[in-house]
C-alpha cells in the first residue's frame, strides 16, 4: 500500500507530462544551482541591492515560505487540536508541506545575510533582545517539533503495533500540536513583528504587521495545502469531495478577512491623502510595478479566486483558485518588502550624495536574473525534498482509516 500510495500520486499525469516535470526540475536545478555557486563565491555583487534597499527578491521569497509553513500547519495543528475527523486526512499533507516550504525560505534568507556558518553564534552567544535570535530558536524548535509530529504519525501506521499504542501515539500527537500552535503564531507574527520595529521604516512600523503576517500565512498556507491535496490525493471519493467543500470555504473566507485587512490599511491614508505612508501606498498602487498589485494580487490573487470559490462546487476549480491564492501571494509579500524601502528617510537624501561606483546610492530596485536564479535553485531543492519526503512517509497519501493497510 505505500508503495502504490506513492506511485499513484507521482504518476497522475501522462508519461509525457512527467518528462516534461522532471526536465524543467532539472533545467532549474542546473540554473539555481550556477545562482548558488555564483553567490557563495561572489556574495551579493551581481543583485540590484544598493546601500539604502538592502533587502529585495530574497527576503520577499523568506516572508512567503516561511508564512505557507506557517499557516499549513497550523491547518494540521487545529485539526489534531480540535479533533477535526472529517479533515483527518490532510493532516499529514499540512505537516509534510510545513516541513518542505520552511527550509526553501530559509535557504533565501540565508543566501541574502551571507555567512551562514555565523548562524552558530546565536546558539552560542545569544542576544536576547534581538528579535532574529528568538526567530532562529522558535525556527529550530518549529522544525524539531514538525519532525517528530510526522515522526509519530509514520510509527502509529507500522504493521504490529496495536489498538493501544496507535491511540497513545495519537494522542502525543496532539500534546505536540498544542505546543506548536504558539510556536507557529509566533514565528508568524513574529516576522512581521521583526519588520514593525524599525521605526525608521514608516510603512512597516505598526502594531498590526504581526496580525497581517500571522493571517496571511494562515490564508497562503491553507491554500497551498487545499490545491495539492485537490491535485495529488490518489482517490477521487465522496471523502475527498466533502474534504475540498470544507477546504474551499475556509479559503474563501480567508481571502476575504486577508483582503478587508489590506484594503483598510490603505484606505486609511489614502482618505485624507497627506503623510509619507499616503506616498507608500500609491507607489504600491500607482508606482512602476503597479501591476504586482492589480494584475497578480487583486486580479488573480483575490478576484478570480473569489469568483471561482463562491459560484463553483467542483474539487478541481477550487484547487485551481486554491492554487492561485497561494501561487499569486508571492506578490502581497513583495508589496510589504520594497515599498518600505524605495522612500528616503530624510528628504532630499537620494540626492545628498555622489555616487562613484553607479547604481549603489539608488532608491530603485528591479530583481537581476541573477536573484531570480537563487529563487529558482531554492524552489529546485523544495521539490527534491518534497519528492524525498513523500517516499519517507508515504502515509502522507493515506487517510487514518487505511492506516492498518499502509506498509502491508
Amino acid at each position: 500500500m505505500a508503495v502504490s500510495s506513492v506511485s499513484s500520486v507521482v504518476g497522475t499525469a501522462s508519461p509525457a507530462l512527467r518528462r516534461l516535470f522532471w526536465a524543467l526540475w532539472i533545467l532549474a536545478a542546473i540554473i539555481g544551482g550556477i545562482g548558488f555557486i555564483e553567490r557563495l563565491l561572489h556574495g551579493d555583487q551581481a543583485t540590484d541591492f544598493s546601500s539604502y534597499i538592502p533587502w529585495g527578491l530574497w527576503v520577499a521569497g523568506y516572508i512567503y515560505f516561511s508564512g505557507l509553513s506557517a499557516g499549513a500547519f497550523l491547518l494540521a495543528a487545529a485539526i489534531y487540536v480540535f479533533k477535526i475527523r472529517v479533515l483527518e486526512p490532510i493532516s499529514r499533507l499540512a505537516l509534510l508541506l510545513a516541513a518542505v516550504t520552511l527550509p526553501i525560505g530559509l535557504l533565501l534568507i540565508g543566501f541574502d545575510l551571507g555567512h551562514l556558518e555565523r548562524a552558530i553564534l546565536v546558539i552560542i552567544r545569544p542576544q536576547f533582545h534581538s528579535m532574529m535570535a528568538w526567530m532562529v530558536w522558535l525556527y529550530t524548535t518549529y522544525l524539531i517539533l514538525v519532525a517528530a509530529m510526522l515522526w509519530l504519525s509514520y510509527r502509529s501506521d507500522q504493521p504490529g503495533r496495536g489498538p493501544e499504542a496507535a491511540t497513545r501515539d495519537r494522542a502525543r500527537l496532539r500534546v505536540l500540536a498544542i505546543i506548536g500552535f504558539p510556536l507557529a503564531i509566533g514565528f508568524a507574527g513574529g516576522v512581521g513583528a521583526l519588520f514593525a520595529t524599525l521605526a525608521a521604516r514608516e510603512f512597516w512600523h505598526s502594531s498590526l504587521f504581526p496580525i497581517f503576517f500571522l493571517v496571511g500565512a494562515l490564508t497562503s498556507g491553507t491554500a497551498l495545502v487545499t490545491a495539492v491535496f485537490a491535485w495529488q490525493w490518489p482517490r477521487r471519493d465522496a471523502a475527498w469531495k466533502d474534504i475540498m467543500t470544507i477546504m474551499g470555504r475556509t479559503v474563501l473566507v480567508l481571502v476575504l478577512v486577508d483582503f478587508m485587512l489590506e484594503l483598510a490599511e490603505f484606505m486609511t491614508p489614502s482618505w485624507y491623502q497627506i503623510g509619507s505612508f499616503y506616498e507608500l501606498t500609491r507607489y504600491v498602487l500607482f508606482g512602476p510595478y503597479w501591476y504586482v498589485f492589480w494584475i497578480v494580487h487583486l486580479l488573480l490573487g483575490v478576484i478570480v479566486p473569489i469568483v471561482l470559490l463562491a459560484k463553483n462546487r467542483s474539487p478541481i476549480i477550487t484547487g485551481v483558485a486554491a492554487g492561485l491564492v497561494a501561487i499569486t501571494f508571492f506578490a502581497v509579500r513583495l508589496n510589504l518588502v520594497i515599498p518600505g524601502l524605495v522612500t528616503p528617510e530624510l528628504r532630499g537624501l537620494e540626492r545628498a550624495y555622489s555616487d562613484p561606483i553607479g547604481n549603489r546610492l539608488t532608491f530603485a530596485y528591479f530583481p537581476t536574473w541573477f536573484e531570480w536564479q537563487v529563487l529558482l535553485g531554492a524552489l529546485a531543492f523544495g521539490v527534491a525534498l518534497w519528492y524525498v519526503l513523500i517516499r519517507l512517509f508515504p502515509q502522507v497519501f493515506s487517510s487514518p482509516a487505511q492506516s492498518s493497510e499502509v506498509g502491508q
